[in-house]
């Protein structure tokens, strides 16, 4: 029996990216940095509005002579249709292949073993202990002998070791045309480059890596009963929050962490369904360092 651990992700679909501009079609328009990408290795990055917001969010991996994109299913046409707008006349194509592959996420000591001449396998760039990405024909399947379970309750086991490390994902924890990078945590999961130059949002985004108090951030929460997904966080009865994938008494959450900082001051409880909640320490450490230094910013005299 293998030690890896395997889960299908049902609702992720592949778009590809070919052609002799597509690497200088992407650098230009996602956030994260092409340069230097290897074969197996992979970029967490997003495609922004021109206001910073996330349109879509996806893993790049070279393939051949072009790219793969592992991004939301349910997103990958309007993604194929949106990069379609920057093309103009370069050479590029653009294509939903979702039907060519199955997506697989692995974790586990035999997980790099397990995947090997399967597919296309990439460690997860996010963080390293939620193991590989496979982007296997569509005809593979894992059997028991190789330690699958259900594909339900393997779904679920991944979720919760995404949880475990804090990881938002689109869609689910934070809403597409809705969240800044920062505020998805792309700054802290390696999704976005600082120093590549521009690309779509680039601007908003540089703002708020150098200047901006970042109030609104996914985070793990914990709870002293189980949670459920959609549930609204209140401080009183003001919406503060709401619960994203939830497992248990653990779950990710987007939150307003300058309203937690008033709970704490107050002496006033979070709560979510009527269950006292509390977030992780060290998002709010991290917090509380950037008020700090943005504060210092912004009492220094000017020379």
């Amino acid at each position: 029996m293998s030690a890896a651990k395997i889960a299908r992700l049902a609702d992720r679909g592949v778009v590809s990216v070919t052609g002799a501009d597509s690497e200088k079609l992407l650098q230009g328009l996602v956030t994260n940095d092409l340069q230097g990408l290897a074969e197996g290795e992979a970029r967490h990055a997003a495609l922004l509005a021109p206001q910073g917001k996330i349109l879509f969010d996806f893993f790049i991996v070279r393939h051949g002579e072009g790219y793969l994109l592992d991004v939301a299913r349910a997103k990958a046409a309007e993604l194929v249709k949106r990069m379609a707008m920057y093309k103009l006349r370069a050479d590029v194509t653009i294509t939903d292949v979702s039907d060519s592959f199955k997506v697989f996420a692995l974790w586990g000591t035999d997980s790099k073993m397990l995947a090997e001449g399967r597919g296309i396998s990439f460690p997860d760039p996010r963080h390293r202990g939620i193991g590989l990405r496979l982007l296997a024909s569509p005809h593979e399947n894992f059997l028991s002998s190789d330690g699958a379970e259900s594909e339900g309750d393997s779904r679920l086991a991944y979720d919760a070791l995404r949880i475990e490390y804090g990881i938002p994902e689109g869609g689910k924890d934070y809403e597409f045309g809705d969240a800044y990078p920062h505020e998805a945590d792309f700054d802290l999961l390696n999704g976005v480059s600082f120093t590549k130059g521009c690309f779509i949002g680039q601007e908003v985004v540089a703002r708020m890596q150098n200047k901006t108090l970042v109030r609104k951030r996914a985070v793990k929460i914990s709870a002293n009963a189980p949670l459920e997904p959609n549930l609204e966080i209140l401080l009183g009865d003001i919406s503060v929050g709401r619960v994203g994938t939830a497992d248990g008494t653990n779950a990710i959450a987007m939150l307003r962490l300058d309203r937690v900082i008033e709970a704490e001051q107050k002496s006033l409880p979070l709560t979510a369904g009527g269950i006292a909640i509390a977030p992780d320490e060290d998002a709010m450490n991290r917090y509380r360092s950037v008020a700090a230094a943005r504060a210092s910013q912004s009492t220094r005299p000017i020379s």
